[in-house]
């Protein structure tokens, strides 16, 4: 059975680990081989993980985190969603994406979004499946990535709870 619940502060190294295995097979292939091992080598995650601290959901199976998920910004946005290879098509990006649109319901807003690299067709797959639709195409120059990347926003309309001064987006 999967849960979903804050991240622990003793759990740091291992969700960064999870954050960089779940980048390495969906982002690395898209970037150079230079790139790639300044990333792995540094892992940002690390440092994210600590700055976010409990604000990070963790998927939960049997005890093993098999993945995390956050909206670094505390709005509307969900910015990271990273399941552990080993742990994919198990449902916890599913129930990190499920927990994450309840918390943006519960901040007043109408609507969740995401933005994905177009070429991680497993995630977009998914993002899809879970009824968020296409907004927007486009290629930009990604600063850390050091690469120009075609990404695709999407946005899905949530259940709104009872919530005293919603937001309307």
């Amino acid at each position: 059975m999967m849960l979903v619940r804050s991240a622990r502060p003793h759990e740091a190294d291992a969700l960064a680990q999870i954050g960089l295995a779940a980048w390495q097979k969906g982002i690395a292939p898209l970037v150079s081989a230079n790139v790639a091992a300044a990333i792995e080598q540094t892992n940002p995650f690390l440092p994210f993980v600590r700055e976010l601290g409990s604000r990070i959901l963790v998927a939960e199976t049997d005890g093993e985190p098999a993945g995390l998920g956050a909206c670094e910004h505390g709005d509307d946005v969900i910015s990271d969603i990273w399941v552990d290879p080993t742990f994919e098509g198990r449902g916890a990006g599913s129930a990190l994406m499920k927990a994450l649109e309840s918390q943006i319901a519960h901040r007043g807003y109408r609507q969740a979004r995401i933005q994905v690299a177009a070429q991680n067709a497993r995630a977009l797959q998914l993002y899809q499946h879970l009824g968020y639709q296409v907004r927007w195409r486009k290629v930009a120059f990604d600063p850390i990535l050091r690469i120009d990347l075609e990404k695709v926003g999407l946005s899905k309309a949530l259940l709104h709870p009872q919530v005293s001064g919603s937001k309307r987006r």
